[in-house]
C-alpha cells in the first residue's frame, strides 16, 4: 500500500520512518502513514475523533443500560453489565466526525458540538470558555444556533444508525446461534447466554422502531432497502459454502445449480468461484460504485456483504435532510470493504477454511496457484480497495476517515496467512 512519496510532504521521509515502528501507538502511525502520503496534517481531525468517540460511546451505554435493565428484570439478576463486541459502529463514526467538520467549519467563535466559545477566526487571540463573560457566550450561542441545531440533528441519526446496525447484526448473530459476543457480567450458562441475546435483539428492536417513528417514512424506507438487499448475499451463503466445499473436494459430486447431475470436479468448481464470486458482475445499479471498481476482484460480493448496509446507512442521513458528498460515501463504503477483507476476514482465515466459510481471503487460496500467490493477491486486493479510500477521503476532505483508513491497513496482519514471507511457508 503506498504511502506517498518524499515530495508529498515536508517531512514525509521521517512520517514513513515513524509510520514503521511497531512500538509506537497505532493511532500515532496512521496520522504520520497519511500525511507521509498527502501532506495533510490536520490536528483539528484528532480532536473531533475525541469528540466522537465520546458521542459513540454515551449512544452505547444509553442502549447498553436499557438493554441492562431489561436483563436485571428477565433473568432476576442485580447490576448485569452487558456489552457486544462489533466493529459495526466505524461507519457512524467517521460519518459524524464528517458532519462534525461541516457544522465547525460554518461556525465562527463557538464550537457547536462541545457548545463553547472557542476562538475566532478573525481574531489571533480570544477569550476562551473561563474568561468569556455570560453576555457575549450567549451572544456567540445565538449566532451559532443553526449549527447547534444541525449538530443535534445529526446525532440524533447517528444513534438511529447505531442502534439500526446492532439491532440487525445480533438478529444475524442469533439466527446463525452464535452467541459469544454477547458478553455479560456476571457470567451466564449458555442457555441463560441465548436468552440475553434474545432478550438485548429485541430490547434494541423497540428502540429502533420508537426512534424511527420521530423520522421522515423516507428515513425508515432507506434502512429497510438496505437491509433487503444486503439479505441477498446472505441467502447465497449457502450456495457458496457447498461451492467452496466441492472445491476443496470435501462436498458432493453433483454441479449444485440445479442444471446438471454431471459430477463436478474440484478444478471445476475453482473455475466457478473465480466466475460467481471473485468476478461477480453487477446486474443494474450498483450504488455509488464507479465501473473501474465493479470490475475489482470481489467487488460484487463484498459490496453486497457490507457495502450496501453503509448506503444505506447514509442515505438515512440524506433523508433526513443532511447532504452527504458522494466521495465521503465512497469513502466509507471502500474502506469498510477494504477492513472486511484486510481485517475480519484475514484474521478468521483458518476458521473460515475450517468451517467452509468462502470469503475474499479463503478463495484466494482456492484459485490460486499456490500458497504465497495467494498471500500476495490478499494484500494486493485490501490496497486496492483502501487505497481508492484515502482517494476519496481526500477529495470530501475527510480527513479522519484517510487517517482511519491507514488504521486499518496498519492493524491487519497478512503475516498469520500460509505463504507469508514471515512464516516462510
Amino acid at each position: 500500500m503506498s504511502s506517498g512519496s518524499a515530495s508529498s510532504a515536508p517531512f514525509g521521509a521521517a512520517a514513513r520512518w515513524v509510520s514503521g515502528r511497531d512500538q509506537l501507538p497505532l493511532s500515532f502511525r496512521a496520522v504520520a502513514r497519511f500525511y507521509a502520503r498527502t501532506g495533510e496534517l490536520d490536528l483539528t481531525a484528532l480532536r473531533i475523533k475525541s469528540w466522537v468517540d465520546d458521542t459513540l460511546e454515551a449512544f452505547l451505554d444509553d442502549a447498553y443500560g436499557a438493554i441492562e435493565a431489561e436483563l436485571e428484570a428477565e433473568l432476576g439478576y442485580e447490576d448485569v453489565d452487558f456489552r457486544y463486541e462489533t466493529k459495526l459502529t466505524l461507519p457512524v463514526e467517521l460519518t459524524l466526525g464528517y458532519l462534525y467538520r461541516r457544522a465547525l467549519d460554518e461556525s465562527d467563535g463557538y464550537n457547536p458540538v462541545t457548545d463553547e466559545p472557542t476562538r475566532s477566526k478573525d481574531e489571533v487571540v480570544r477569550s476562551f470558555v473561563g474568561g468569556t463573560d455570560p453576555a457575549r457566550r450567549e451572544r456567540l450561542r445565538r449566532e451559532a444556533a443553526d449549527q447547534i441545531e444541525f449538530v443535534g440533528r445529526v446525532e440524533r441519526v447517528a444513534r438511529l444508525c447505531t442502534e439500526a446496525l446492532l439491532d440487525g447484526d445480533m438478529r444475524d448473530a442469533i439466527n446463525d446461534a452464535e452467541f459469544e459476543d454477547f458478553e455479560t457480567d456476571p457470567p451466564l450458562s449458555d442457555d441463560e447466554r441465548e436468552r440475553a441475546a434474545r432478550v438485548a435483539q429485541s430490547t434494541l428492536r423497540d428502540r429502533v422502531e420508537s426512534q424511527m417513528a420521530r423520522f421522515p417514512e423516507s428515513v425508515r424506507e432507506a434502512y429497510e432497502s438496505a437491509v433487503a438487499e444486503s439479505n441477498t448475499h446472505q441467502a447465497d451463503d449457502e450456495h457458496f459454502r457447498a461451492l467452496m466445499a466441492r472445491a476443496l473436494g470435501e462436498g458432493g459430486d453433483e454441479s449444485g445449480d440445479g442444471s446438471s447431475s454431471v459430477a463436478e470436479t474440484p478444478a471445476g468448481a475453482a473455475e466457478r468461484i473465480e466466475a460467481e464470486y471473485k468476478f461477480a458482475e453487477f446486474e443494474g445499479e450498483a450504488g455509488s460504485l464507479t465501473a473501474e471498481e465493479q470490475g475489482w476482484p470481489y467487488c460484487k460480493t463484498q459490496y453486497e456483504r457490507v457495502g450496501v448496509i453503509y448506503e444505506g446507512m447514509i442515505e438515512m442521513f440524506r433523508a433526513a435532510g443532511i447532504p452527504i458528498e458522494p466521495s465521503f460515501e465512497h469513502a466509507v463504503v471502500l474502506a469498510i470493504v477494504g477492513a472486511q477483507v484486510w481485517l475480519d476476514d484475514v484474521d478468521d482465515f483458518a476458521a473460515d477454511r475450517a468451517e467452509t466459510q468462502l470469503t475474499p481471503v479463503t478463495a484466494e487460496y482456492i484459485v490460486a496457484d499456490a500458497d504465497s500467490a495467494a498471500h500476495d493477491r490478499v494484500v494486493e486486493v485490501s490496497e486496492t480497495y483502501l487505497d481508492r479510500a484515502i482517494e476519496y477521503a481526500v477529495d470530501s476532505d475527510s480527513i479522519l476517515t484517510g487517517i482511519a483508513a491507514e488504521y486499518i491497513y496498519l492493524s491487519g496482519d497478512p503475516g498469520v496467512l500460509p505463504g507469508s514471507p514471515r512464516r516462510g511457508d
